[in-house]
């Protein structure tokens, strides 16, 4: 199958430059973010920031590399921006190889939400999700310690760890607050699996296919596999409850699976300047869909579900998901660190910015305390009642 993605950015690791590590001051490190912030933000007001001030705020003050480390994360921290971030050297390292699929931790994606730390999800069959966290919940506490102010730099670094250690979360959900103790472990991030959830029965002739992250490389070949291992079904339970998001090339990649032409997604840069990803006209699948999403459905997830919304290719089953409509740039620096900047924000293919809005389903179903303590699943079950509606109006248009 010949798929046709025009002028991707997804990321971009910029290459180290030709000065050895030794002669790369701490000065030079902290200008360089500063530069890459300065010509790449996606506001170039820098967030009302007057970004020209943080230039040279710290030539003075900045000797060791740790300096600049500090200083660049207070320089990043005005723009108040959770998603543009500095990563030390181990961080970075870390981050490119949850990319390759595997990563140390909890297995938890989270954010800062109205100024409070959030989960946006937990990654599924992580002790995470053994241990019951769930999206949306609120992480008052990391081992005792106030997350009050914290970035979401500082709390991973407080909950990641070495496998087998163990990390005390104060939880609130809802009105109540919980503590949890999460044992860390080596987190292999898989991206799709067709089994349903504990104790859910899915209708024989229907395919459930759960995408629990677009950050492993390889999700756009798992997705086609599995398509193929269930060819014999009539149609497609899509379940994105839960997942974060991941890499931008996945979410245009697996959405290019479903599409027969159309829109899929357009992004905009801090210029203004719009550039529109069309699907091919070689369509992999065209049996009836439904997509689950949630409050914990984030960035690619929310790309993919608004492609085939709006293309009404799919139904949306659910509730409303998270909200995240901003692109993060990954640049490389020569220490071994990295920056991930906010470099464009993106548009559903009706040209709707879903950026702290979220997509509303086209069918909503929630999930009650009570759904969860019987073991049933109402979101998949309305799932699998509109998907054997789609399929009977398919079977009578062609007869």
């Amino acid at each position: 199958m010949k798929k046709k993605i025009v002028s991707l950015l997804l990321v971009l690791l910029f290459g180290t430059s030709q000065l050895s590590y030794a002669a790369y001051s701490p000065v030079k490190l902290y200008d360089d973010v500063w530069r890459i912030v300065e010509y790449k933000y996606v506001d170039q007001d820098n967030n009302a920031q007057e970004w020209d001030s943080w230039r040279h705020k710290y030539d003075n003050v900045i000797v060791t590399q740790e300096d600049a480390y500090v200083a660049i994360d207070t320089m990043l921290a005005s723009l108040n921006d959770p998603y543009t971030r500095f990563l030390p050297p181990d961080e970075f390292k870390e981050e490119n190889e949850s990319i390759k699929g595997t990563l140390n931790g909890i297995g938890i994606q989270i954010s800062v939400k109205d100024n409070v730390l959030t989960v946006i999800a937990p990654i599924e069959d992580t002790p995470a999700e053994k241990a019951g966290l769930k999206a949306n919940d609120k992480i008052l506490k990391i081992d005792g310690a106030s997350t009050k102010g914290m970035t979401t730099k500082e709390a991973s670094d407080k909950i990641r760890g070495k496998e087998g250690t163990q990390v005390k979360l104060l939880i609130k959900r809802g009105n109540e607050e919980k503590t949890f103790v999460v044992t860390r472990a080596v987190i292999t991030l898989k991206a799709i699996s067709a089994k349903p959830p504990e104790g859910v029965k899915i209708d024989e002739n229907l395919g459930y296919i759960r995408l629990s992250t677009f950050l492993n490389k390889n999700a756009t070949k798992e997705m086609t596999d599995i398509l193929g291992t269930l060819s014999d079904k009539e149609g497609y339970i899509l379940d994105l409850r839960s997942n974060p998001g991941g890499l931008l090339t996945n979410a245009i990649l697996i959405s290019d699976l479903f599409l027969n032409g159309g829109r899929i997604v357009s992004t905009v840069d801090r210029d203004g300047y719009k550039e529109t990803q069309e699907a091919s006209e070689d369509v992999f699948t065209n049996k009836p869909l439904v997509i689950l999403i949630n409050e914990g459905s984030a960035s690619a997830s929310e790309i993919l579900s608004g492609a085939l919304k709006d293309n009404k290719r799919a139904v949306i089953v659910g509730t409303k998901s998270f909200g995240k409509g901003l692109v993060q740039e990954i640049n490389k620096l020569p220490d071994g660190s990295g920056v991930n900047v906010t470099i464009q924000k993106y548009l559903t293919p009706n040209g709707t910015d879903i950026n702290k809005k979220g997509i509303t389903p086209d069918v909503e179903v929630k999930i009650t305390e009570e759904d969860v303590k019987k073991k049933v699943d109402p979101q998949i079950a309305k799932a699998q009642e509109v998907l054997q509606q789609l399929i009977e109006e398919k079977q009578l248009t062609l007869k």
